[in-house]
């Protein structure tokens, strides 16, 4: 079946979302990827450029947290879909490096919180990066090891930290939001014309070769007024981006590596998912955009900083059959404080096998989120 049977298949039916997720998530036979829109070569109908705002910030702050100038940024628009906004990979040169690491190394770190955590002790789940190195070098030389915590990473929550069993955000499960991840948020907010954005929670979800990402609306956030910011790194994923109701047919395109997507106003409160991880080309394990490294010396009151050949090592290794997705959040409106009674959803990225689908629902707190059938 082509993409263009399928869409003509799930064009008015009761559940289009559902089918075309199904379409695209099978394995065998491959599903047929040529109606899903490529923004590095945009020349589909639905697809328009945009106008950012390149005035709130200078040439100079935008390069410290890895980013282009603003005036080179590719930015479009889907017709149809106001308040979406997709930007193709800004980053400049050896920058994504810089996050990579972070995701890996850096933010699984205590006292942030993982899917480990709702199984393992916290002196189990500290230190998953170190705990996990030697056995990843011995894997990249072809030995057969166990699976380290790295690759058992699902999810790590930042600052407002969700609660699985109460369903909400909680001002007494906060840690500190990491600084620079804070910085490049403001930086991309404000381009988008959403300047003093404050992102207060963030959710990375690792996606190995095999998982999706269920059907779903971010809506727990108690103010939806500001943007929800999506940040990918490493192999290609299909994004989904349906309507209102969970039963719109959906418009699929690519995340590749150091692609950005926001989605505000009429669009942040839109169904999406990720059906799949799209395979890597033959002889191109890793998008060449992450076997950069910084063109300059990274200077002291830079964001990014160069990562070390070992370190990169284990990053490359684990991106050759993965993906990192860190969407961020505003919580809260500026004065706004949490009400003594919380009631809110939170309906997160995250990712698990997709042959793991029924014990899912019995996993409910380690995964995040019920996987879709």
């Amino acid at each position: 079946m082509t993409a263009k049977m399928a869409a003509s298949i799930v064009e008015h039916g009761e559940d289009a979302f559902r089918k075309l997720f199904k379409f695209y998530k099978r394995r065998n036979p491959p599903p047929d990827f040529s109606e899903v829109i490529n923004f590095s070569k945009p020349c589909n109908d639905k697809v328009f450029t945009c106008e950012l705002n390149t005035t709130p910030i200078s040439e100079e702050d935008v390069s410290k947290a890895g980013l282009r100038p603003v005036k080179e940024w590719r930015a479009f628009g889907l017709h149809g879909y106001p308040g979406f906004i997709f930007i193709s990979n800004p980053f400049l040169p050896g920058s994504q490096q810089y996050w990579v690491k972070q995701c890996l190394k850096t933010y699984p770190q205590k006292p942030n919180v993982c899917n480990l955590d709702m199984h393992m002790s916290s002196v189990e789940t500290e230190n998953i990066w170190e705990k996990s190195i030697d056995v990843i070098r011995r894997k990249g030389c072809g030995k057969r090891e166990p699976k380290t915590l790295l690759e058992k990473l699902r999810w790590v929550t930042l600052g407002y930290h969700y609660d699985w069993n109460s369903k909400t955000y909680s001002p007494d499960h906060y840690t500190p939001f990491p600084k620079e991840l804070h910085s490049l948020a403001h930086k991309v907010a404000a381009a988008c014309g959403f300047p003093g954005f404050n992102a207060e929670a963030g959710i990375l979800n690792y996606y190995r070769s095999d998982s999706s990402l269920g059907i779903h609306v971010d809506e727990s956030e108690l103010d939806h007024t500001r943007p929800l910011l999506s940040f990918s790194f490493g192999q290609t994923a299909v994004f989904l981006l349906g309507g209102t109701k969970r039963e719109d047919r959906p418009t699929a395109m690519f995340m590749t590596s150091g692609d950005i997507m926001v989605m505000s106003g009429p669009s942040r409160l839109l169904y999406h998912a990720v059906p799949c991880i799209v395979p890597a080309p033959a002889g191109n394990v890793l998008p060449s955009c992450l076997g950069q490294r910084l063109e300059t010396e990274a200077q002291d009151d830079d964001i990014i900083q160069s990562v070390s050949e070992e370190d990169w090592d284990v990053c490359s290794w684990y991106l050759q059959t993965s993906r990192v997705n860190v969407t961020l959040r505003q919580v809260l409106a500026s004065g706004q404080t949490f009400p003594s009674s919380q009631a809110s959803n939170l309906s997160t990225d995250n990712c698990e096998k997709s042959e793991e689908t029924q014990k899912n629902k019995k996993r409910k707190s380690e995964s995040g989120y019920e996987c879709d059938t």
